[in-house]
């Protein structure tokens, strides 16, 4: 078997509302999604992270930089396949894009892999632990609103997304810490006091603003404070997990195992989120896993973007090891975003159904026992919804 094509497809649509986070307002919804075709006609699909214009870029990593190194190639030979475009690109980005796009055709190699065996991602790894996983809501996007507006919208949502049966909420913040804490108060009023939430800056504060906001959030009994601070200030972590008593948690915007062994060797992080369509692929999530229990330190998956990125990560979810084990462990949660989202509802051939089961089941959702990861796109949506590059 050779790979004989590798291709991105660019989607894209407009949202019926704004929505935004600490670092910007958007109108549109993009996914980038990689197919790698075999000589044999088995076709493998991946995800890369990155919206709007950062998923064009992408594509011509993919199709432009990536394909030519692989091309012939037998894609049951994944690891042979990451480290050679890994090497090669060493020079020219070892985070970032380059990664992201490399982590869409490592997700499609396993895609195949599993379709050749027949066999699922959960397990090729190892097997499962656990045949459902619980799930959580994230919501509460900031809109321009005037906050006294917005403090109401997000206690409604939090309520609502309670009432769909999540077993825990997510929103988040970014109008200024004293806002932001009041947006936290809201949505604390909206889920009632035994209800979990977590809130997530994408690293918009200070370490002093951050100590600020974590401290009201202690107050709160909010679950986790994620991406309090940039990425970059791992001194800023370290200061933040010492000083406050709420869980940390980060590292979406971390890129292989390399980047990881910095975050997890200087014990910034309670929650360590790694973001499998962008930190290098399965092949290198594994890698970056090992790394966080050697560590002890526990893994709940960053997730953003198609039904291929949630489905990838409920057979990742299903093989992840309790830690640090016992009768009782604390289970993973998959991360879901309650806002529109046509490319993981609509997407598929066989949707997820994510929503109905977590109504029926008490918040939890059932892996798939699929080759593969299972998600096979729907060639009439891909064409109606492609962006034209």
């Amino acid at each position: 078997m050779k790979i004989k094509e590798v291709k991105s497809h660019i989607l894209q649509y407009d949202l019926k509302e704004e929505l935004g986070y600490s670092q910007q307002y958007y109108q549109k919804r993009t996914g980038h999604l990689v197919e790698v075709v075999t000589d044999e006609g088995i076709t493998g699909w991946g995800e890369c992270f990155g919206p709007g214009n950062v998923a064009i870029a992408n594509k011509v990593i993919v199709e432009r930089v990536i394909q030519p190194m692989i091309l012939g190639e037998d894609p049951l030979n994944r690891d042979v396949l990451w480290h050679r475009v890994y090497n090669l690109l060493r020079d020219h980005g070892q985070k970032g894009m380059p990664i992201q796009a490399l982590s869409g055709v490592d997700i499609a190699l396993w895609d195949i892999l599993g379709k050749v065996t027949g066999l699922s991602i959960s397990k090729l790894i190892g097997g499962r632990f656990r045949e459902k996983v619980p799930v959580y809501g994230y919501g509460m996007m900031l809109r321009r609103e005037k906050l006294l507006v917005l403090k109401d919208i997000f206690e409604d949502e939090a309520a609502a997304i309670k009432s769909a049966g999540f077993v825990a909420t997510k929103m988040k913040v970014g109008l200024g810490p004293k806002q932001d804490v009041q947006l936290a108060e809201a949505v604390r009023r909206g889920v009632g006091d035994d209800f979990p939430f977590m809130v997530d800056a994408n690293h918009c504060y200070t370490v002093d603003q951050a100590l600020y906001v974590g401290r009201a959030l202690e107050e709160l009994e909010a679950y986790w404070f994620e991406e309090p601070v940039a990425p970059e200030d791992l001194v800023g972590y370290q200061e933040l997990r010492t000083q406050l008593k709420i869980n940390i948690a980060g590292g979406e915007a971390e890129f292989t195992r390399w980047g990881w062994r910095n975050l997890l060797e200087k014990r910034c992080l309670d929650i360590a989120q790694p973001e499998v369509c962008a930190l290098g692929g399965i092949s290198e999530y594994l890698r970056v896993l090992a790394l966080a229990q050697a560590h002890f330190t526990q893994v709940i998956n960053h997730v953003w973007g198609s039904a291929v990125a949630v489905a990838t990560n409920l057979q990742l979810l299903a093989a992840l090891p309790p830690l640090p084990g016992g009768i009782h462990p604390q289970e993973p949660m998959l991360e879901f975003d309650t806002t529109d989202n046509k490319f993981r509802d609509d997407l598929l051939t066989e949707p997820l159904n994510i929503q109905r089961q977590v109504a029926k089941s008490g918040g939890h959702v059932g892996v798939p026992d699929v080759p593969g990861h299972g998600a096979e796109p729907n060639r009439e949506f891909l064409e109606h919804f492609a962006l034209e590059v």
